[in-house]
């Protein structure tokens, strides 16, 4: 009985790829007569024509799924290809195909244990967004991408001043304000005088004029002034990059989005920007995700569970996910932080007691589960419990048994009476 079980769980026909960057090695197995399958391997160019020429053989043999391995980003090609034909394609994680220990390694034997495992369907598919966000995903990500290279930019001109000793960064808050712009524009034009420089600060700046007067009082050269003009130019020519690809942005957005972005809009800490790049990392269709659980454990935001014989091993550490959905979250529950809000007051009550860096994960995770309620359901809006939730909801035994605790850890003895 447990064998046939096993028989109604295999795949029939099912194909698995070892992709490399100039080659692609095919395994395909397909029912044979009596209870043996039959296995075939061929191999391919990663030109166009070949994985073309792969997709006919594979409709023709009559392969139901398709399985590779997320080999660097020599995957997207046989991907999409693929996907085009109306197979199930299926990307899957390296980490889940393990190959057993003892055994020879070549790109033939991986592609076909890659295909034993996956006609058992023991491998879990990865998370692949459709065309549109694909698209999207590439515009925001160019995007955080061209921020980076910016404020590298940014941090190599302040070191290059610092070298010169200028220290303007020590009195401006922003060294790239309009203020700091004057200042090093006129730097490199050949003004030297440190009073003429200091006057070209603008608002409140000119209450620093004195403190300015001082930090540009320094040993600034031509050869700075070269070099200054060239990272100044990088930083200009970044920003209107960004602002294009912002541009481009919005116009991907506008046909499919509706009023989604809007909606995401009223969480705290979530601007435009930040929608659009939340949207491009996790798409807009959950039923991807059938559960808030599923998505917060994709993106690694859940504690991982490592337990043997009853007991913890380990860390409970959340583990290495998307980078750029990663970094979005932080920024956001790092805006929250501040503000006079539900998840604002959550953030403080957390960071104090088990630290800001693992408050800032709980509160991203939480503002992942509301973004799942509101992309699987149109017609949620999001509503602000209120920063004095916990103080009107929790449970005033559970808070005096808390004061009482703290006290008590502080050396006190504790005796509670009533007001009259």
């Amino acid at each position: 009985m447990e064998i046939a079980a096993d028989e109604d769980e295999i795949i029939e026909r099912v194909a698995a790829l070892d992709i490399g960057k100039a080659e692609v090695v095919c395994c395909v197995r397909v029912p044979a007569p009596g209870r043996r399958r039959r296995q075939e391997v061929r191999r391919y160019s990663t030109m166009t024509e070949q994985l073309l020429a792969l997709g006919d053989w594979l409709t023709e043999v009559g392969v139901t799924r398709v399985v590779m391995e997320a080999t660097s980003d020599y995957w997207k090609a046989p991907f999409y290809l693929l996907e085009q034909t109306g197979m199930q394609t299926w990307l899957v994680n390296a980490r889940d195909v393990k190959h057993l220990p003892g055994r020879p390694k070549t790109d033939r034997l991986d592609a076909v244990w890659l295909c034993k495992v996956a006609e058992r369907q023991m491998l879990r598919p990865s998370f692949v967004p459709p065309v549109e966000i694909r698209q999207l995903r590439d515009l925001t990500r160019y995007r955080v991408d061209l921020i980076e290279a910016r404020t590298a930019e940014k941090q190599r001109a302040e070191k290059l001043l610092e070298d010169a000793q200028i220290k303007v960064s020590v009195v401006v808050s922003d060294l790239f304000g309009v203020s700091g712009r004057a200042m090093m524009a006129a730097l490199i034009a050949g003004q030297r005088d440190p009073a003429v420089l200091a006057d070209l600060a603008r608002g409140p700046m000119r209450r620093k004029t004195a403190q300015l007067q001082e930090a540009l009082t320094g040993h600034f050269t031509d050869h700075h002034a070269f070099l200054l003009a060239k990272m100044l130019h990088r930083v200009q020519t970044i920003d209107a990059d960004i602002a294009e690809v912002e541009k481009k942005i919005a116009e991907h957005l506008a046909p499919f989005v509706g009023d989604t972005l809007q909606r995401l809009d009223e969480i705290p800490g979530i601007g435009i920007a930040a929608a659009c790049a939340l949207i491009a990392e996790i798409g807009l269709d959950m039923a991807r995700f059938p559960t808030p659980g599923h998505l917060v454990s994709w993106a690694k935001f859940a504690p991982g569970v490592n337990v043997s014989a009853g007991k913890i091993v380990g860390t409970t550490r959340t583990g290495r996910g998307n980078r750029y959905l990663a970094r979005v979250l932080g920024e956001i529950a790092v805006a929250v932080g501040r503000t006079k809000t539900f998840l604002g007051a959550r953030y403080r009550r957390l960071a104090r007691r088990i630290g800001k860096k693992k408050a800032i994960v709980a509160i991203a995770r939480s503002i992942l589960v509301i973004i799942w309620h509101l992309l699987a359901d149109p017609t949620t809006r999001f509503r602000d419990l209120g920063v004095d939730y916990y103080d009107t909801h929790i449970n005033n035994n559970r808070r005096v048994r808390s004061h009482v605790r703290d006290l008590e850890s502080l050396g006190y003895k504790v005796t509670l009476e009533p007001a009259a």
